[in-house]
Order: C-alpha cells, then structure tokens, then sequence
C-alpha cells in the first residue's frame, strides 16, 4: 500500500508547557518515565521551557504510550484534571489574566493557534448554550483520544479558575468511542459525558460570562498578548491536501465508508482536483482510505473493551466478516488474534 509523503510537509507543534509535569505524573502511576519519552520521541528536558516547540504528533503519543505502559487507560483524563491553568504557559496566563470570563474564552480561542498548530479550537452556540470546541485537524494524528480528554480537562479548570470549584458544564463530547471507564469521565466533569460526537466540547450555559477574572491585569495581558505572538509557535497555513481528506477520513467513516464523490462535496474541492494532488504525494484515494482505516482498526483493537462489531462500524464496515478480511490483507493475522497477542 502506498504511502503519504509526510515528510515534506511542515510538522505541527505545540509549546512544550503543554507537558508541564507529565514525566512526574508517569512516574506516580508506575510508568518507566525514560522508557514512555523514548517511545514518543521527546526529550523530557525539552518541556522545562516554556517557549520551546515541541511535535504535537509526538506529545499526541507521549500520552498515548503513557496509558499503555501504566495500564491506566484515562491517564490524560486525570492529568488535565489536576493541570493549573498557568500551567499551559503564556495561553493559560492571558486566560487568567483577562478581565473576564467573556474575554478569556475570546483571548483563548483567538490566540490558541500560537500555542498549538493544526487544531481547530472556536466557539459555538448550541441551542441556547456555548461550546468550547476542540480538535485536533492534522490528519497524521490518529490516535487523539488521551489529547482530547487532558485537553478539556485543562480547559475545565479555566472556568473554574474564574468561577470557583463548584462550576460544571452542562455537557462534555468527545469524539472517540465511549472508554471502558466512562463513569470516571462523569465524576471527573461532574456532567453527563458522550462519545463519539463530531468534536470534542465542553458544554455551558452563557450566564455568568462578565464575570470578572479574579486575577485580571489589564496592562500585563497587553505584554502576554504580544509575547505569545513573538515566543509562540507560529499558525499554520492551509493544510496539505492529504491531511485533509485523511482527517475528513477519520470523522466521516463512523457513517460508513465515503466516496470520493462525498468527500469532494464535503472539502469543495474538484474530485480531479483530489486525485491529482493525491497521486503528488505517491497514494490513491482508495489506498488513503484503507490506511485510514487500518491505523484506525490497530489503535481501536489496543482497546480491549471494543467489541469487533463495533469497531467494523466505526471504520465503515457493514459486516464484521469485511472488515476481519481486510484486516487480514493489512496484516496476515485476524483481528481477534491480532488482539489476543496484545495489539503487536
């Protein structure tokens, strides 16, 4: 199967305070610290500065590692729990340091992009309520799921930076497949939680929102606001055309599994228009499709609770049996064996 050329596209990025304290919260649940960067390809001594870029494909992987080799399969759900919103560097400071709820949400949104690339991060109305979306868009990155939730969880504790320990959100999404443990996501939030939904968001009602920052330092935020966009990693251009169908890929084959037709539709791009830029980087969109699907069935198999039915559904299969033949033509074994060796 072809292959898409990523290396000559830029490598998305993130501040390294995004991994504040991570090597100290492996160790406290078992992990082999050296071991967990190692494997993700990150130098622990690199997230000690704060103004340091590190891959978000390879922090993206730190916390994905980290789960498996501490057995805790919500390990990123419970570090953004206990992560400071200051934490995060001169993103989570503008946060605190706005002068209300309002503007920190608008600061927040509008400067995000020099904090982390590739991540499409607004907010939205929905029916009456506010959501604050998040999700990663660099097609590259499949396996989001530890990202996603220490992610909201950082986020969580902005609002409640500002309105106290008791504020909750009305809901949480998350678009990955419901996790064994899900009632820890509820406690966690202490809202109802749902999977498998278009974005990741935390759900709340807008009242409350002029509410000042207990922290607000109007002249400071002007100095932050310009550091981050001198010190920060700097916004990405559009996306390379594969990164974009293959994250159109991702959240669209739950509904079964697109043409190129659809997917043409759906991005407004030409379908000659795809093929074209596609045969560029050496694959078809039928060989893009089934490596999408294929990293997608390796990542959802590691997740023993997922039963293989449901996870021919989430890669667009209508029949357990297609998917257990192509994913026998991917690897040579079935996906039970496959899974009864542990995911190698």
């Amino acid at each position: 199967m072809g292959q898409i050329q990523i290396a000559a596209t830029q490598e998305t990025g993130v501040l390294a305070t995004a991994g504040t304290g991570a090597a100290r919260f492996f160790a406290a649940r078992g992990g082999d610290v050296e071991h967990i960067f190692a494997t993700s390809g990150i130098d622990p001594e690199t997230l000690s500065d704060p103004t340091l870029p590190i891959s978000l494909r390879s922090y993206c992987s730190l916390f994905e590692t980290a789960a498996a080799a501490t057995g805790d399969d919500n390990i990123g759900l419970w570090f953004g729990q206990q992560f400071k919103p200051t934490d995060l560097g001169l993103i989570g400071y503008i946060a605190v340091h706005s002068c209300s709820m309002r503007t920190a949400l608008q600061n927040f949104v509008e400067l995000f992009p020099f904090h982390q690339q590739g991540t499409e991060m607004k907010l939205a109305e929905r029916d009456g309520l506010l959501g604050l979306e998040y999700r990663i868009c660099d097609g590259r990155i499949v396996s989001r799921r530890q990202d996603a939730e220490l992610s909201l969880g950082m986020f969580y504790n902005i609002f409640r930076h500002c309105y106290g320990s008791s504020w909750h959100p009305e809901e949480v999404l998350f678009e990955h497949p419901q996790p064994a443990d899900w009632r820890e996501h509820e406690r966690a939030f202490e809202a109802p939680v749902f999977f498998g939904q278009p974005t990741n968001a935390l759900i709340f009602r807008p009242e409350g929102l002029e509410r000042r920052m207990p922290t607000n330092d109007p002249r400071l935020l002007m100095l932050l606001r310009r550091c981050i966009r001198t010190l920060g990693v700097q916004p990405t251009g559009p996306k390379h055309l594969p990164e974009q169908v293959k994250d159109y890929l991702l959240k669209a084959l739950p509904e079964g599994c697109p043409t190129l037709e659809e997917a043409s539709e759906a991005l407004q791009i030409p379908p000659w228009t795809i093929q074209r830029r596609l045969a560029e980087a050496h694959i078809t969109f039928k060989e893009l499709v089934e490596e999408t699907r294929h990293e997608l069935a390796v990542a959802y198999l590691r997740q023993a609770h997922l039963p293989l039915t449901e996870i021919a559904f989430l890669l667009g299969y209508s029949e357990l049996s297609a998917f257990s033949r192509a994913f026998h033509r991917w690897t040579g074994v079935s996906p039970r064996l496959f899974r009864a060796h542990g995911g190698r």
